[in-house]
């Protein structure tokens, strides 16, 4: 098996940057993924306590169509964070900065409009994951599982639509699933496969359009019978991976 593609998603919600490669450590997701997020104003959260939350707390894909139109860029260097709007309005700033946090939460309240609750904030903590999982996971996807679905669905879906770290070439459509409790030696790293990944209404959004124009939830169900697409892996053993190292099932 080979990493074809390889993706972090800085901001929850927001535009995967492309990697062409990344080191992880044991219980860690892959750097700056998902290290960011705006909980709106009736969000539970607390960045002195920062339990995990539900990701409708926070602007996503899943209640917030729009957010897929935004292209965001972060620079780990610098902690410049850029947001620009369909309309071409941007924001830069900051994001490790509370007053760059603030000018972020200013503009993304602004753009999503009657779907911001309260009064939303911006936030980063250091070490914690804005995950759609309880724990640090790296997602991944297999391209022959993604390539026999749009078989029988007759129509394409956009890999973006699934928010995946990692996809991978050089297994059958499908077998992943068979792999929970496996480990998996991931170029220098070692992860261990936990759960399936099942899939919300988030993917229902075009990332190119940002409309809903597709049920692959429903679609999976019709035609699997689960509505799993990729797994979702803990690192045991840290290590760097890139685009086109091989992957291989480790003996039980």
């Amino acid at each position: 098996m080979r990493i074809e593609y390889l993706y972090r998603y800085p901001v929850k919600g927001l535009t995967a940057e492309a990697l062409e490669q990344t080191r992880v450590e044991a219980g860690g997701a892959i750097p700056w993924d998902r290290a960011f997020a705006l909980a709106h104003g009736d969000a539970d959260f607390d960045p002195a306590n920062p339990n995990w939350l539900p990701k409708w707390n926070f602007m996503c894909q899943m209640k917030h169509a729009k957010a897929a139109l935004l292209f965001s860029v972060f620079d780990p260097g610098s902690k410049i964070l850029r947001i620009r709007a369909p309309d071409g309005s941007d924001v830069e700033a900051n994001a490790m900065t509370r007053a760059g946090r603030e000018k972020i939460a200013t503009f993304l309240t602004a753009y999503m409009g009657e779907e911001a609750r309260g009064q939303p904030i911006f936030h980063h903590i250091a070490g914690h994951v804005f995950g759609d999982q309880k724990t640090p996971v790296v997602s991944l996807n297999n391209l022959a599982s993604l390539r026999d679905y749009e078989s029988k669905v007759g129509a394409r879906r956009h890999r973006r639509r699934f928010r995946a770290n990692i996809w991978f070439t050089g297994a059958s459509a499908w077998a992943e699933r068979a792999w929970i409790g496996r480990e998996i030696q991931v170029g220098g790293a070692v992860l261990r496969v936990v759960k399936g990944t099942i899939r919300c209404p988030a993917t229902e959004v075009n990332p190119e359009t940002g409309e809903r124009d597709a049920n692959p939830v429903a679609e999976l169900r019709s035609l699997y019978g689960h509505v799993e697409l990729g797994v979702h892996a803990e690192v045991v053993d840290g290590g760097r991976f890139a685009i086109g190292d091989a992957m291989e099932l480790l003996e039980i």
